[in-house]
């Protein structure tokens, strides 16, 4: 008879094992890549639209006689993102790279109309009083956005995902002479600073978020080591200049003192109340929250709740679990981003799932780490969860340039042709993705998607448009 040793060698060590090995054998899937995406970006977005109504419920019926006024936008500009997600997905890397110069200069003139209208308007409102827009017909600016009519727009967003498709087009093109420093001065490095500072100008958190997702880009470029030191440098500066001079911007300069001394004067300082309530909304939900709906903080008490600070209406109605679960998914879709980085063969595909990926992260971390006190607060949404129709829809397109990258894993495009979706479903969710190049060795694996441990974006050809 068997002991229990060797029963125990025969089922392959255990129930830990055994479950390690169902979990690799589900990774190992085709399509294991797509569906993880889809779920954890259904699920951010579900939660959020069930936490914005839970934080703006109560001051809309206050205000407008309706709870619904709220979630009514933001279901609204979700059904927006999921009709971008889904041309995103659908469209070729070719028309990517066709529309990124337009998208960059569309960028441009938006981001210096939004600040020049602002400037002009803090330069004729006298000291101490309200600065009132400037109304050109139906356009107006106000703080970060750009109404027109009754549309409102936040430019910062779109500046996000240009930088994404014309700084990957752009690095796809240059190839392996991006290691050169005269390759990355012109014209990637200018153009890219001066997007940075049109957008810091008005909107911080959102041009150290851009910062973050640069680095990404040149990091799955393959640029060398010394590149980053002198970008950190530089972008460090640049914040600094941007917290001290601009004038009006003293908020910003008040959120670092807090950051270093949250006993501050509680009038001088108005972070402070923002900082602190946040704190207490986390100590206050304990393991499990209050519950769903009863949070208190929502109630008036703290600034930006429905935005900026909504992880603290998470810690505070659903607890230490609820946000370990917000951090569990965007921990999965942070390894699904790069596994797709690695995986798929396309570079421009390569570096567009990359960049993304570590913009989404990147945000979120920002955002978590201002509200629990990590860092200084910024401003700057959580994707996917914050209330706000441009993040919402911008974010959504980008997951839909992901998804399509997802898909065109060799793997997964090779089973989609092999068991391809019957046409009705091709028409109305995506086409069939490019197969992939004919195998280069004997173990089946093209030489682009061997896993190295980085992306490995510009070892193959990288000149010309790719379908």
């Amino acid at each position: 008879m068997r002991g229990e040793g060797d029963q125990e060698t025969a089922t392959g060590g255990g129930w830990p094992t055994a479950w390690l090995d169902t979990l690799r054998g589900l990774l190992d899937r085709p399509l294991a890549s797509y569906y993880l995406l889809l779920s954890s970006i259904g699920l951010l977005v579900f939660i959020g639209l069930v936490m914005v109504f839970s934080v703006t419920s109560i001051d809309n019926y206050a205000t407008t006689g309706s709870p619904f006024t709220s979630i009514a936008k933001q279901i609204l500009s979700g059904v927006v993102g999921l009709i971008a997600f889904w041309v995103c997905q659908r469209l070729p890397v070719r028309t990517f790279r066709a529309v990124a110069a337009p998208l960059l200069i569309g960028a441009f003139v938006l981001m210096g109309f939004v600040d020049l209208m602002g400037w002009l308007a803090a330069r004729r409102t006298p000291p101490g009083a309200e600065v009132t827009a400037i109304r050109l017909g139906p356009i107006w600016v106000e703080d970060l956005w750009l109404h027109v009519g009754g549309l409102q727009l936040q430019p910062a967003e779109l500046a996000k995902i240009a930088l994404v498709v014309w700084g990957a087009d752009l690095l796809v093109r240059k190839g392996r002479s991006i290691l050169a420093w005269r390759q990355l001065l012109m014209p990637l490095l200018p153009v890219t600073v001066g997007l940075l500072v049109l957008v810091g100008y008005n909107d911080l958190g959102s041009m150290i978020c851009m910062v973050v997702l640069f680095t990404g880009l040149l990091w799955a470029a393959g640029a060398r080591l010394p590149v980053f030191g002198w970008l950190g440098g530089f972008a460090l500066a640049g914040i600094v200049a941007l917290i001290l001079f601009p004038a009006g911007k003293d908020y910003r300069l008040d959120r670092i003192k807090v950051f270093f001394d949250p006993s501050i004067d509680p009038d001088a300082e108005k972070g402070r109340y923002q900082y602190l309530r946040g704190l207490w909304a986390v100590a206050n939900g304990g393991w499990f929250g209050v519950g769903l709906g009863e949070g208190h903080l929502k109630w008036g008490r703290l600034p930006n709740a429905h935005n900026d600070f909504i992880f603290a209406i998470v810690a505070e109605e659903l607890g230490v679990v609820g946000c370990l679960v917000i951090l569990l998914l965007f921990g999965m879709l942070t390894y699904t981003g790069l596994r797709i980085a690695r995986r798929v063969e396309d570079p421009f595909r390569r570096l567009v799932a990359a960049s993304i990926t570590i913009w989404f992260v990147g945000q979120a971390i920002i955002n978590i780490g201002g509200v629990v006190g990590l860092m200084p607060i910024t401003g700057l949404p959580l994707p996917f969860i914050s209330d706000g129709g441009s993040a919402l829809v911008v974010a959504l397109g980008a997951a839909g340039m992901l998804t399509s990258a997802a898909r065109a894993e060799p793997d997964c495009a090779r089973a989609m042709h092999a068991r391809p979706p019957r046409k009705w479903v091709r028409l109305l969710w995506a086409p069939l993705p490019p197969l992939p190049r004919a195998r280069a060795d004997d173990d089946g694996e093209a030489p682009s998607t061997r896993a190295t441990g980085r992306p490995t974006t510009l070892s193959g050809p990288t000149r010309g448009r790719s379908t």
